[in-house]
């Protein structure tokens, strides 16, 4: 160990948070979380004796170390996640194998949501949230954020109102006690949260605290308070800060896009921006958010776009002069990253160069592989500025995880919009078949593939005789 890293090693806070373990080189090799950050990290440099080849392999090469301190040990969960997503650092993939990683699963158009846990996402309208690398700790997590927002965790909706229901695991349909649209908007708060959007998740429940205190109706006022009491007490929980994001002054990524551009400070909110659709179809563009080097997806936006013809460049355009009439409501962005080259950053230069926002541009060319250099573009007062960054540095992951993540959102979007298209064009164009009965149907069915494999004396159940002869 170095003489500066004995040093910084004293300074340790005893707070839960996210370690970052550093090569001499300054790349991040090792992601981490702790409950005790002064421990868990020294931990690392004492006796050596029970430590594995891969872990010994791993310190031997550790130069440097930074962190970040989080509210609670579930915050440090979530922000591991987020950051190993982002580095992707090598000694994370050696020291955990595939079957470590377990991912969160919720299914809101299920007849009954609840939620499960997996290791292997499926292409079936679910929502998964991961991948997480401790399903132990994230399961420990889940069972005390049950407190704050209950759920099921099957499929069946109890009998009657058991234990879970008397100390407030489960929302209470099986007493009459909630309605189905509030279980699922308190899921979908659960989900925002396991998201990483607390900050997001608390403002979204004490506005609605004040609108029924404001109402009256103190009772569900009450619920309100009694949420927000629990969330403050998850810093107390055990599961395995100050700052709700990283410590920017300890951001390589975002010092060295800083240093590249030759901005007057670090980018506090950067905005990544693309386009998807199929043949000139279900044109979509999203609009993500990294704030102090962190995904903040309480900011994220969707544009469903008008231009409907195969046109990225116009459809770009068409992107940031409609986000640009929000400045003032959503903030100003210090930085936009695009999803192309020359030709996208010429599509918006003179608007965003007007409001005096930075752009730049990741240009993949033909190399999609993972460890492909990233060719960034940016204009400059002698032209268009381009620069081959390597894979491994701190600016290229940052952009790669903006520019991949903005591209998930957009193809996200235009997947819904296109298996809507799809079901609105199979129940809509049957006549006698109006909105309520493919509402039932699909309430009680959960998808079209379902409807069509379901047995005739099944839809007979549901809608009648002379409807479901109509739709077979």
């Amino acid at each position: 160990m170095n003489d500066q890293l004995k040093s910084k090693l004293k300074k340790l806070p005893s707070a839960p948070g996210v370690y970052f373990h550093k090569s001499a080189s300054g790349e991040v090799i090792y992601v981490g979380k702790a409950a005790v950050l002064k421990n868990r990290v020294r931990q690392y440099f004492q006796s050596r004796r029970d430590m594995d080849a891969k872990t010994l392999a791993l310190v031997e090469e550790i130069a440097d170390t930074d962190w970040t301190t989080t509210e609670s040990e579930i915050d440090a969960l979530f922000l591991e996640s987020e950051m190993i997503k982002r580095y992707k650092p090598r000694y994370n993939i050696l020291l955990r194998d595939d079957k470590s990683q377990t991912y969160v699963r919720i299914n809101l158009r299920a007849e009954l949501p609840f939620v499960g846990f997996t290791r292997q996402p499926a292409d079936d309208g679910a929502q998964y949230i991961g991948p997480f690398y401790s399903g132990r700790s994230l399961k420990k997590a889940l069972r005390i954020l049950r407190k704050v927002f209950p759920y099921y965790d099957r499929p069946e909706l109890p009998k009657k109102a058991g234990l879970n229901y008397q100390i407030g695991l489960t929302p209470g349909l099986e007493a009459g006690q909630s309605t189905l649209e509030d279980y699922k908007k308190s899921l979908r708060q659960l989900i925002s949260y396991l998201k990483g959007n607390r900050v997001a998740v608390i403002k979204e429940i004490e506005v609605a605290m004040k609108a029924a205190a404001g109402s009256q109706k103190f009772e569900a006022a009450a619920k309100f308070r009694n949420q927000l009491y629990n969330l403050s007490e998850l810093k107390k929980q055990v599961v395995f800060g100050r700052e709700e994001f990283l410590d920017i002054s300890r951001d390589e990524g975002l010092i060295g896009l800083r240093d590249l551009l030759n901005l007057e400070r670090i980018p506090r909110r950067i905005e990544a921006y693309d386009i998807s659709h199929h043949s000139g179809t279900n044109n979509t563009a999203s609009m993500v958010v990294m704030t102090n080097g962190v995904a903040n997806k309480a900011e994220y936006r969707k544009f469903l776009l008008r231009i409907i013809r195969n046109n990225d460049t116009a459809q770009l355009r068409e992107t940031v002069q409609r986000r640009l009439k929000h400045l003032k409501d959503w903030g100003k962005p210090d930085l936009v990253v695009l999803d192309g080259g020359k030709g996208q950053i010429s599509a918006v230069a003179d608007l965003l160069k007007a409001a005096e926002i930075p752009v730049l541009g990741r240009s993949k060319g033909g190399d999609h592989s993972r460890n492909a250099a990233v060719t960034v573009v940016w204009p400059a007062q002698t032209g268009y500025q381009i620069v081959n960054l390597d894979s491994g540095s701190h600016v290229a992951k940052l952009i790669a995880r903006l520019d991949d993540e903005a591209h998930r959102f957009a193809v996200s979007y235009h997947t819904s919009l296109k298996r809507a298209g799809q079901t609105r064009n199979q129940l809509e164009e049957i006549a006698g078949i109006g909105p309520k009965t493919r509402q039932k149907l699909l309430r009680h069915f959960g998808s079209i593939a379902k409807v069509k494999n379901a047995k005739k004396a099944e839809i007979v159940a549901v809608i009648g005789k002379s409807k479901a002869n109509l739709l077979k």
